[in-house]
């Protein structure tokens, strides 16, 4: 698996699944990911989101010469949560050669719908 590092090591996400075609990671709801008020941060869910997704889009392109890049996220929140385990299941709606849209579902433990959020991926070229 890949080793998390920056915001992805910061806010606890681990990577479960990694394929061309599913992509599953877990995030536990802890300080590091709330708001003021206590509950899940909506930028925390976007960040988990977008790195599903990004992972995925990477699985199917030429790691060698191209990187994946979130070009645009929209998010619905739609469960508040102020602790526990989040999982987060990223999946394609569109894998083309410049651009991949992918559906990310966000559940707590109880399989209780968190989030939700669709993601466009940018393939760029890799310096």
């Amino acid at each position: 698996m890949i080793q998390q590092q920056g915001l992805m090591e910061l806010l606890g996400i681990s990577t479960k699944e990694l394929t061309a075609d599913r992509v599953v990671m877990t995030m536990p709801v802890t300080e590091a990911c709330k708001q003021p008020f206590g509950l899940l941060h909506g930028g925390a869910s976007v960040a988990l989101a977008e790195s599903a997704a990004s992972m995925g889009a990477w699985m199917n392109v030429d790691q060698e010469r191209q990187a994946a890049v979130g070009l645009e996220i929209n998010a619905n929140h739609l469960r508040p949560k102020r602790e526990g385990l989040l999982t987060a299941v990223a999946t394609p709606l569109h894998k083309g050669t410049t651009t991949m849209v992918w559906d990310v579902r966000i559940t707590d433990e109880a399989d209780k719908l968190v989030c939700v959020s669709r993601c466009t991926i940018a393939i760029v070229k890799r310096h």
